[in-house]
């Protein structure tokens, strides 16, 4: 990769978990009760035959890692832990209330925050409390993010008899200098106990964070992580970059300067050097900054055009319908989004009105929905084509003129009606969705809203 590629195409742009972005919604035109009638329409369209998926946003931690752009409560009172749940069973039954119908539940995926910020018992009292009202849809997948300095062999246990299966351990980076840097001092003792603690239980997907780009941190360090990951041998991996994104409040990215921070061609050279080691050590790039041995679901549903992306990141396979549960979740109805509120005080107080405590969203519409599948497919498998009706819209051949410019630049290769990203492209697949966001084109932020592509 030339430095002039990524000269001219290292810009701000979104990571593309939805689309429109959350930026972009237009939260005039929602209301409360059209989120319910969108639920319950996909709900009814979905329900019997894919499931839906549940998120549940666990926000506690002991303590404030300075790279993360979460939603978070720092703390170490374990008090918080009970209420919060009966919170999160409130916010379900009232969902259950208005779906009027016992859901299949698809997929699970405890996301924080911390989730083994909680103890094996209320884990099991949250997940037994969501399966009072709910059933487990065929070939169901649960998944967790654990913190290896907090995992117990006792949660994985707990969770692994409540059917979840894949894992997710937060590495970052073993360099001592660099964690100390993002406040997140992590031994690699601490990691391969919970991978193989996960492992013997059986556990059928471990996977292992890691990120490019933090302070500090220097070619020779990535190349050490990724060789102690390889002893380890996780199933899926997500090797991403750092999203320096400080203005945010109270996001924590304050533990050290900006120039401390990797850029332009040294932060991709850390890039290209872990790909490599990645590829040299049989993980195959799936999607986005992710990567995985030909044994996990998440390959083998990319190698049949079947993976799927949202809110929870990327999955095996899809439903159309995501309810977020918990403070800042955000739901998908696929023809709506729904963000709940940001503080749990809001939360709690809302729930004790027996409302459902959303206080935002997005009503999409057609063009919204199109641009929508073109980003998805881009995102899960490489190309994407217009020469469906349902996926064209009138300003194509102008996205045409602005692709012809990066199958100039290598990074895309024109099929019939459509574009494949290359190998030298997958990196900058953000860039290359960006030709198709009409919105971001239409009205260019003005602040810093997104952390740079490259």
């Amino acid at each position: 990769m030339t430095n002039s590629l990524i000269q001219k195409y290292n810009v701000p742009g979104p990571r593309y978990t939805s689309y429109p972005t959350v930026p972009y919604w237009n939260e005039l035109d929602f209301t409360y009760e059209i989120w319910l009638n969108t639920l319950k329409k996909s709900f009814i369209e979905s329900n019997s035959t894919e499931g839906i998926s549940l998120y549940i946003h666990l926000p506690f931690c002991e303590s404030m890692c300075t790279f993360c752009g979460c939603n978070k409560r720092i703390t170490k009172n374990h008090e918080v832990e009970n209420p919060y749940i009966q919170a999160i069973l409130k916010e379900w039954t009232l969902y259950c209330d208005v779906l009027n119908e016992r859901p299949n539940i698809k997929e699970i995926h405890l996301g924080g925050g911390t989730p083994t910020f909680f103890s094996s018992e209320n884990l099991a009292m949250l997940i037994n409390g969501i399966f009072a009202k709910a059933d487990k849809a065929p070939d169901y997948e649960f998944s967790f993010e654990g913190h290896p300095n907090n995992t117990t062999r006792e949660q994985l246990q707990q969770l692994y008899d409540l059917g979840f299966r894949r894992v997710s351990f937060g590495v970052q980076d073993y360099s001592e200098k660099v964690q100390k840097a993002i406040h997140r001092i992590q031994p690699f003792l601490n990691v391969a106990k919970v991978t193989l603690w996960a492992r013997e239980i059986g556990y059928t997907s471990i996977g292992h964070d890691i990120i490019f780009g933090l302070p500090f941190q220097e070619k020779e360090d990535v190349i050490d992580t990724i060789e102690k990951t390889k002893s380890l041998q996780p199933d899926r991996l997500a090797f991403y970059s750092y999203a320096h994104v400080p203005w945010i409040k109270g996001n924590g990215q304050r533990g050290f300067n900006d120039e401390d921070i990797p850029k332009d061609d040294k932060k991709r050279e850390l890039y290209e050097t872990g790909k490599q080691l990645l590829y040299e050590n049989d993980y195959h790039e799936i999607g986005m900054d992710h990567f995985a041995l030909t044994s996990d679901s998440l390959f083998q549903s990319f190698e049949v055009g079947k993976l799927h992306r949202n809110f929870m990141g990327y999955s095996s396979s899809k439903t159309q319908l995501m309810i977020g549960l918990g403070v800042s979740s955000i739901s998908d109805s696929w023809y709506s989004f729904a963000q709940n509120v940001k503080t749990i005080e809001e939360y709690y107080q809302l729930l004790d009105a027996n409302t459902i405590p959303v206080f935002r969203g997005h009503v999409l519409t057609e063009e919204d929905l199109t641009i929508r599948r073109h980003i998805l497919n881009l995102m899960c498998q490489f190309k994407t084509s217009w020469a469906d009706p349902k996926n064209y819209f009138n300003e194509i051949p102008e996205i045409v003129i602005q692709l012809k410019e990066m199958e100039k630049d290598g990074l895309v290769n024109f099929i019939p009606e459509g574009i494949q990203v290359t190998e030298a492209g997958k990196p900058f697949v953000r860039n290359i969705c960006m030709a198709f966001d009409l919105l971001l084109k239409r009205k260019a932020p003005n602040t810093a809203l997104f952390s740079m592509t490259v």
